[in-house]
C-alpha cells in the first residue's frame, strides 16, 4: 500500500478503500440485544486524481453511508480506508483533522446547505478563517478568485443566498468546497433537485474544475443520465453490496448484473444503448437491512435466480473487463 506514494501526479491515488462495512446498532428494546443494521457489507474500490468514480443504486442500497465514510463523518466499522496515503482508521485525532481538509462535501440541497443569515463572502471565507493562518484581506481575495472560478461575479460576494437561483447557490456551494484546495470531492446527489437545463451547466463546471485543478470525485446518484455524462468509472451497489464495478463505457454498453442491466434500462434517454436490449424488470421491494437475504443480496427480485443464488453468496469476480458478483452473470452475457 506505500506504492500509493510514488505514484506520478496524473495517476496519484486518492482514495484507497479495501472491503469497507458499516453497521448500526438497533435498539430493540430494554434489556434486549441490539439488531445489526449493515449499511454497507464490504466495498472496495480506489479514486485516481482527476477522475470520477460515480456509486449508483436505489435508495437505501448504501450510497450516502459509503460517502459518509469517505468524507470522515463517520469511521467504517471494518475494513481499510487511505486518503492520500494515510490510514484514516489508524489515523490520530491529529491526523484525521488534516485529512477533512483533503475531504470536501457538496450537498444535494443547495437551498438548505447555506446559512442564509451569511453573506457569500463570509460563507466561503469560513473554512479559512478556521483552518488557515490567513488574515481578512487574503481570505476575500481568495474567496473572490473562487467566485471567478466557479463563473459568478464580484458583485455576488457580498450578497446572501435567497437572492440566487438554485444554480447558482450550487455554483457556491462548490466554492465553498474548494477554498481548502481539497484532493477529493464527494458530492452526493449535486444536481438533484436542479432543472434538467441547470443540471447540465453544473456537471459541465465540475468536469473543468477537474481538468483544470486534478480533482478526484465521488460521486453519489442515482440518475444514469448524470452519471453516464460526469463518471470515468461505475461502481453499482445494492443493499450494502458492490454487484458490478468497472469504466463506464463497459457497463454502459454491455451491463451485465441482471440488477445494472435494470437501472439502465429503467432510465429515460438511455434507451439506445446496450442497456435496452438486455432489459430486466424490477419487482418487489428493496429487502430490509436488517434482514437481508441469506445467499446473493438481489435473489429475491432477480428473474434468473437459481437455487445456489437464494443459498450462496457470490463474489467479485473479473469478468469481460469488470468486476462482478453474479453467479448466472457468464451464461446471460452468452444470450
Amino acid at each position: 500500500m506505500s506504492t500509493m506514494q510514488h505514484d506520478s501526479p496524473a495517476n496519484r491515488t486518492v482514495v484507497l478503500a479495501e472491503n469497507l462495512r458499516r453497521v448500526y446498532p438497533i435498539s430493540t428494546g430494554l434489556l434486549r440485544k441490539p439488531d445489526l443494521l449493515q449499511a454497507v457489507g464490504g466495498v472496495s474500490f480506489a479514486v485516481q486524481a482527476g477522475k470520477t468514480l460515480a456509486v449508483v443504486g436505489e435508495s437505501g442500497c448504501g450510497k450516502s453511508t459509503l460517502a459518509r465514510m469517505v468524507s470522515l463523518i463517520e469511521l467504517p466499522s471494518a475494513g481499510a480506508l487511505q486518503i492520500d496515503g494515510v490510514d484514516v482508521v489508524a489515523a490520530s485525532a491529529q491526523e484525521r483533522h488534516a485529512l477533512r481538509q483533503k475531504v470536501q462535501l457538496v450537498f444535494q440541497n443547495p437551498y438548505g446547505s447555506l446559512n442564509p443569515r451569511k453573506r457569500i463572502g463570509q460563507i466561503l471565507e469560513a473554512p479559512l478563517e478556521i483552518n488557515t493562518t490567513l488574515d481578512a484581506q487574503q481570505r476575500a481575495v481568495k474567496a473572490q478568485a473562487m467566485l471567478a472560478l466557479v463563473g459568478l461575479r464580484p458583485e455576488h460576494y457580498d450578497r446572501y443566498p435567497h437572492m440566487f437561483s438554485g444554480g447558482q447557490r450550487q455554483r457556491i456551494a462548490i466554492a465553498r468546497a474548494l477554498m481548502l484546495n481539497p484532493s477529493l470531492v464527494v458530492a452526493d446527489e449535486p444536481v438533484s433537485a436542479l432543472d434538467v437545463s441547470i443540471q447540465a451547466q453544473v456537471l459541465n463546471l465540475l468536469v473543468d474544475l477537474q481538468h483544470e485543478l486534478g480533482l478526484a470525485y465521488l460521486f453519489i446518484s442515482h440518475d444514469l443520465g448524470v452519471v453516464r455524462h460526469i463518471a470515468h468509472d461505475v461502481l453499482v451497489m445494492y443493499l450494502g453490496h458492490t454487484v458490478e464495478h468497472g469504466k463506464k463505457d463497459a457497463i454502459f454498453e454491455r451491463p451485465l448484473h441482471p440488477y445494472t442491466q435494470a437501472l439502465l434500462a429503467s432510465t429515460p434517454g438511455l434507451a439506445g444503448s446496450g442497456a435496452a436490449r438486455q432489459r430486466t424488470v424490477l419487482k418487489g421491494e428493496l429487502p430490509s437491512p436488517l434482514n437481508p437475504p441469506v445467499g446473493c443480496v438481489f435473489s429475491t427480485r432477480c428473474p434468473h435466480a437459481t437455487d445456489q443464488c437464494r443459498a450462496e453468496r457470490p463474489v467479485l469476480q473479473k469478468l469481460h473487463g469488470r468486476q462482478l458478483a453474479c453467479f448466472e452473470a457468464d451464461r446471460l452475457s452468452q444470450q
